[in-house]
């Protein structure tokens, strides 16, 4: 998977850096934790500041587009982001039997 930043901009406000990104990818669709685990990777930025939203894919083509902010803190995050958002980003929890 490749994945190119279109647009990088910081948003001192929120305290987040907003990108705008295209992955391109060969075989099936990419989960949107590993697109968020490489973008997250080429910025030296941990996982759990990283909210992606929206992703798009186009009928017929490998590729994907969206957006990503990283933030600076956990605690901005959990201020700004809706909990549906912050919950599609972490990894699901095991069944107990």
């Amino acid at each position: 998977m490749e994945i190119k930043i279109t647009s990088n901009t910081r948003n001192e406000l929120l305290s987040r850096n907003e990108l705008a990104f295209t992955a391109s990818y060969e075989g099936a669709t990419p989960a949107r934790s590993d697109i968020g685990a490489k973008i997250a990777a080429m910025h030296n930025a941990p996982v759990e500041n990283l909210i992606l939203s929206p992703l798009k894919g186009r009928f017929g083509t490998k590729a994907v587009t969206g957006v990503a902010r990283i933030y600076d803190t956990p605690e901005a995050l959990k201020s700004t982001e809706r909990e549906f958002l912050i919950a599609r980003g972490q990894p699901k929890a095991e069944k107990e039997e």
